[in-house]
């Protein structure tokens, strides 16, 4: 599945020394605005442990994670939204992808300019809220003009009508249209249509230095106060860091240097699962000699829908599908155990795949 987790902010944050860590592709990291123009994309392996233990009991011939995708986009700056600066096609940029990793910079250090000539992550999110807010406010305004014209004959329009102007005065307070409240109904049927910005999940990525990757710093306890209402997640990494980490070959000596950090995990796999759950994903696996494999799907996702994601016509010509718990393929070490041990289910089309199921489809095209 190809879905997108865009990184944004105002110039010189660390957007493109994180996205550097997290990818092998190369975004120019530059100490001036504007150094990285064309959105750069990179394919992200998620970090999951349950793809290490499978590999110990299968011995596949080859392990294939599962991956996201991050795009690096350009930063934003003041008047965005009416075409300043590169607006438009940074506008652009996020709204083709699915979540939104917005990085601050919390942190201080003359050599490192930045755009407004002082560190306060709380203006620099207000001013990337505005921009995009204001963006919305136009699709919501042309919305409520088409809708006011057809509105008479049209009972979707008319209906409508009450949902899009509360939620322009929503937008007009300077909240994001995601705290908006509108039922799950509603919002499929009247919002959705409008792509809004706002509306996009995120996580709020605070780049520190060295000495508050653990507990924070005074710019990152006013962030967290500033955005206490929308239940966004806050993650602390050091771009700086994780930029030394992304450099080292063995494995051992990157534990070695996140325990001498306080650190269990470094902080680009916090944010992959982070963005991982934010896109409200989750992963199955295929298991056999010749490859052990994770797929990516939507939670909620049907058996037939699952198995589309390997091939469409998994889909078209779905059977049934052998399902095995994680756990308990674990605890018995091979598809046969838990065959034998009544550990293998047989399941059919309403069947909704969980995170961690082993699954093996039947199907006839």
């Amino acid at each position: 599945m190809a879905l997108q987790a865009g990184i944004v902010g105002l110039p010189n944050v660390g957007k493109s020394t994180l996205f550097n860590a997290l990818s092998n592709a190369k975004a120019q990291a530059a100490n001036f605005p504007f150094c990285t123009i064309e959105p750069n994309v990179g394919v992200i392996t998620v970090p999951d442990e349950r793809l290490i233990e499978l590999e110990k009991l299968v011995k596949p011939n080859r392990v294939v994670p599962t991956t996201v995708e991050i795009v690096d986009i350009a930063g934003l700056v003041k008047g965005a939204s009416k075409g300043e600066g590169l607006g438009n096609q940074f506008l652009g940029n996020i709204r083709n992808t699915d979540a939104i990793i917005h990085v601050l910079r919390c942190f201080d250090d003359d050599n490192v300019i930045h755009v407004d000539g002082k560190i306060d992550p709380v203006s620099d999110k207000e001013i990337i809220d505005t921009e995009l807010q204001l963006k919305d406010l136009d699709s919501v305004d042309k919305k409520i003009n088409k809708c006011e014209k057809i509105a008479k004959n049209d009972k979707d329009a008319a209906a409508a009508l009450p949902i899009l102007k509360a939620l322009k005065a929503h937008l007009e307070q300077g909240k994001n249209a995601r705290a908006f409240a509108v039922s799950v109904e509603d919002k499929v049927k009247h919002i959705d249509d409008m792509f809004l910005l706002t509306m996009k999940p995120v996580i709020y990525v605070c780049n520190v230095d060295e000495k508050s990757v653990v507990n924070g710093n005074k710019h990152t306890t006013a962030l967290i106060d500033a955005v206490h209402d929308e239940k966004a997640e806050i993650l602390f990494i050091s771009a700086a860091i994780e930029s030394e980490i992304a450099v080292m070959e063995s494995f051992d000596d990157r534990q070695l240097f996140l325990e001498d950090m306080g650190l269990h995990e470094s902080g680009v796999a916090r944010l992959i699962k982070s963005t991982y759950r934010l896109l409200n994903l989750a992963t199955y696996f295929t298991a056999g000699v010749q490859e052990v494999r994770a797929w990516t799907i939507t939670k909620g996702m049907l058996a037939p829908q699952a198995a589309g994601v390997i091939h469409t016509d998994f889909e078209k010509g779905f059977i049934r599908a052998e399902v095995i718990k994680y756990a308990d393929f674990i605890k018995y070490g091979s598809e046969a155990a838990c065959r034998d041990n009544g550990k293998l289910a047989v399941q059919g089309k309403d069947y909704v795949v969980e995170d961690g199921d082993i699954m093996h489809f039947r199907f006839n095209v």
